[in-house]
């Protein structure tokens, strides 16, 4: 254990603030032994810190249900019930997706510590029923464990989008990697400005940038440029959330084509709030999505020919796009709330406790 002046130290705000200037985004294959020692919970490196976390509940009033916002950390499941009592309930956010880029011996023992787990957690809550069946298969828990609750957002800050006439606009906005589809959306791109079925197409590509993400956009910036519409194609990386809520304002078109099963895809709401149709793989929780909104089209996956397709008819068709549009809209800010959100969670907590 260090002194309390070091923790002092290294907890100060301020140095905290200039040290995370410095930082980007680790590759997960850099972090199998951290991932795997916060899974093993007491086992591991890190429990004499979280010890800590530990000591803090136990000395609150009584908790009924400790909620715990992703899988990485059931480590803590065991103590938390063994020390206060209280019931724990585990929200899933996509680690498969991480968990799987480990290095060996680390990949299978991150899984292995994490289906032990789940022996002391009581529900499981995934954001989509693809999601729900997918980890319960990976982590061998019956469908009594899981359960779904869509995400939420506050659409307030999101305005209709009023893109210009004279240009019709492609928007991506995720991370700029290959996993989110950035380079089947690209090649797509390049179809539709060769087929020139819908002059005037602009592509612009949004979301986090980080210094590993420095070669393989400047290969896709090099590929538009041999292509001869690199000009067409702008990009903003790292926005703040007002540059990003306004990034959606002049997309006329959305789409974030991921190439591995997505367990949600919170930026599909963002774009539907904003009335911006949508076009995403028929694969992972998009056909749900879009069956929950009506906002939007499913293209087969991994196929830039048929993405491009999806686009040109979404774009061609003012009637099509308005009516998606609208259903889109409607749907995300009237069932994809916070309120509705946690009026679900309060829900499951009251099951949680029944039990």
């Amino acid at each position: 254990l260090m002194p309390g002046f070091v923790h002092r130290w290294l907890n100060d705000p301020a140095r905290l603030r200039k040290a995370s200037l410095r930082i980007g985004m680790t590759s997960a294959k850099d972090l199998g032994e951290m991932t795997v020692g916060s899974l093993v919970g007491q086992k591991g490196r890190q429990w004499a810190e979280w010890k800590k976390l530990i000591s803090w509940l136990k000395e609150q009033p009584k908790i009924d249900v400790v909620s715990l916002s992703n899988s990485l950390i059931t480590g803590l499941a065991q103590a938390i019930k063994e020390e206060t009592g209280a019931r724990v309930v585990c929200s899933l956010q996509g680690e498969d997706a991480f968990l799987d880029t480990l290095v060996e011996p680390y990949r299978e023992q991150a899984w292995a510590a994490l289906r032990d787990n789940m022996q002391h957690v009581d529900r499981l809550i995934a954001p989509s029923c693809f999601y729900a069946d997918t980890m319960a298969a990976r982590l061998q828990v019956g469908p009594d464990k899981m359960v779904v609750i869509p995400n939420g957002i506050e659409s307030t800050p999101f305005t209709v989008a009023k893109p210009d006439p004279n240009w019709s606009t492609i928007g991506f906005f995720a991370r700029m990697i290959h996993g989110k589809g950035l380079t089947l959306l690209v090649d797509a791109f390049i179809e539709m400005v060769k087929r020139n079925r819908v002059p005037r197409t602009k592509l612009k590509i949004g979301g986090a940038f980080t210094p590993g993400d420095e070669k393989y956009v400047a290969g896709l910036k090099d590929k538009l440029k041999k292509a001869g519409c690199l000009d067409r194609v702008e990009f903003h990386p790292n926005l703040n959330f007002d540059d990003k809520t306004g990034f959606f304002r002049d997309v006329s078109v959305f789409s974030v084509p991921a190439i591995y099963g997505e367990a949600f895809g919170l930026y599909v709401l963002e774009a539907l709030a904003c009335g911006v149709p949508v076009v995403q793989p028929e694969s992972g929780a998009f056909p749900e999505l879009i069956e929950a909104t009506g906002g939007g089209l499913l293209f087969k996956s991994e196929d830039s020919s048929a993405l491009a397709d999806a686009l040109e008819r979404l774009l061609s068709d003012n009637q099509l796009r308005e009516q998606l549009s609208l259903k889109g809209m409607s749907a995300v800010r009237q069932n994809f709330t916070p309120a509705a959100m946690a009026a679900r969670f309060d829900e499951m907590l009251r099951q949680v406790v029944a039990d």
